[in-house]
């Protein structure tokens, strides 16, 4: 039948039935991977990464003014924050002049006179109270501050400052329609106190001015958020930028940053609606793909399950349902967006929970592809030659596990001491996390000997001498 496949021969089956029954259903998976190929592969292209190299440049690289040459990524204190938005921002967001000072459109701003800025930019920051940490009572009379590391049980939501305007009252994140942020230090709540800006310089400039002038910024501050989209009619694609600058509790600031390009406008050119008909294929063949899985469900029950590729096929299946749910997401919330941009647009156009969705869909996309290229191999296991790796795997499997414990635990010892005794002075492994990766750059033969030896003049090179030594001439 239509869903005939092998688990679902007889065993008394004639080879040559069983054999047609294999072919078909190896041509019409391979079938299924060109369209999922085709409809993954089509909506990337090279100009995404040109897109995200120009506004970073612009953003990230140009320093706050001709004689210093600090720019966004080294940033170090609130005055090098102010200079950045009366400076470089400015610069960047407002390009009203052509080279030959001529005037551009009016009340437009296309940067690089190709990208029109979407709305309004919008500047963010979160707080957290006075008095969220305790001072020791022996030093009480010199500290009478004390603001904690950020967390939404310590954030500030009283009005300050001048006390009137959302950029001095506390707005919560469902009015804001925002979303949480993992930044370098914390992850930050989508509220907080917000200032819209404008669409013309002049405005925005005199707009920062007085958030500087009143002292917008303080020791309470934990994160600021600098948020703008753009969009390039000329590839079809938007340009989400998120600029995120962190103030520890230790002093100083940390900064990070977001650019991310999306095609959320589908269906204008030919190849677009090429590529519509490749979705509705690629829907077409999930459907049949969860029909046929549900009869084999019914054949084997849960002895369906023993098989790895079995269960490979309902993880495809799972991640295809959950990339189709993303897509009408994503297609059905853009038109509304963009209706309410083109009604008022003097607002604040949030495309950063379409821009999360999108990149959702894109690594799942991503994994299924991962996925569906590696499922070949339960076709290519017909062939003796190519099936001797498959065969291979399956009788050292229990090697590997026993290898595999071994291997982690020293591995783990190890980055645990690495952790302990360089973790505050070397970046490396200022993180759990980071040691790990460490470790395997090490394995790799990409390692910096001379921070460690510094770091620590003892447990240092002791730490480097035993770990190669145990990594490379015992274990590997």
């Amino acid at each position: 039948g239509l869903w005939g496949t092998r688990l679902m021969e007889d065993s008394n089956t004639s080879r040559e039935r069983y054999l047609k029954s294999v072919l078909r259903e190896l041509v019409t998976y391979m079938i299924f991977l060109v369209v999922l190929c085709v409809l993954t592969y089509g909506t990337v292209s090279s100009s995404m990464y040109y897109y995200t190299r120009v506004m970073s440049q612009l953003f990230l690289e140009t320093p706050v003014s001709k004689m210093e040459k600090t720019d966004f990524k080294t940033l170090s204190t609130m005055d090098d924050f102010w200079k950045f938005t009366e400076g470089p921002l400015l610069d960047g967001l407002y390009w009203e002049m052509w080279y030959n000072n001529k005037t551009m459109a009016e009340n437009k701003s296309f940067i690089y006179y190709e990208n029109l800025l979407l709305g309004v930019p919008r500047i963010r920051q979160l707080k957290v109270r006075n008095g969220s940490c305790s001072v020791p009572e022996d030093l009480k009379d010199e500290i009478k501050d004390c603001y904690d590391v950020y967390s939404v049980a310590n954030e500030d939501t009283a009005p300050f400052g001048l006390g009137n305007g959302t950029a001095w009252t506390y707005t919560n994140e469902k009015d804001l329609n925002g979303s949480s942020h993992w930044g370098l230090i914390a992850t930050y709540s989508g509220a907080g106190y917000y200032q819209d800006l404008s669409r013309t310089r002049e405005v925005t400039a005199v707009q920062i001015a007085s958030l500087k002038k009143n002292l917008w910024l303080d020791r309470g501050t934990r994160a600021a958020f600098i948020d703008f989209s753009v969009y390039n009619a000329n590839i079809n694609l938007f340009c989400v930028v998120r600029l995120l600058v962190e103030f520890p509790a230790t002093g100083g600031l940390v900064t990070s940053w977001q650019f991310q390009p999306v095609r959320l406008i589908h269906y204008i050119s030919t190849f677009d609606f090429f590529l519509a008909a490749c979705e509705m294929a690629f829907c077409l063949f999930v459907l049949y793909y969860m029909v046929e899985e549900i009869l084999e469900i019914h054949i084997h029950r849960l002895h369906y399950f023993r098989s790895l590729w079995n269960c490979l096929d309902i993880l495809i299946i799972v991640l295809s349902v959950v990339a189709i749910g993303i897509s009408i997401y994503r297609t059905s919330t853009v038109d509304m967006l963009l209706k309410k941009l083109l009604e008022d647009q003097n607002s604040f156009p949030n495309f950063e929970p379409l821009a999360y969705w999108q990149m959702q869909f894109n690594n799942i996309a991503a994994v299924t592809v991962f996925f569906v290229w590696i499922k070949l191999f339960k076709f290519v296991n017909f062939n003796r030659t190519m099936s001797q790796l498959s065969t291979t795997m399956s009788r050292c499997v229990k090697d590997v596990i026993g290898f595999a414990i071994m291997f982690f635990i020293i591995f783990l010892a190890y980055a645990q001491l690495a952790y302990l005794v360089f973790g505050t002075q070397i970046d490396d492994f200022s993180t759990f996390q980071d040691c790990i990766f460490t470790q395997f750059r090490i394995i790799l033969g990409d390692f910096n000997f001379t921070e460690v030896e510094e770091a620590n003049r003892i447990l240092g090179p002791i730490y480097f001498t035993t770990f190669v030594f145990f990594m490379f001439f015992i274990l590997l």
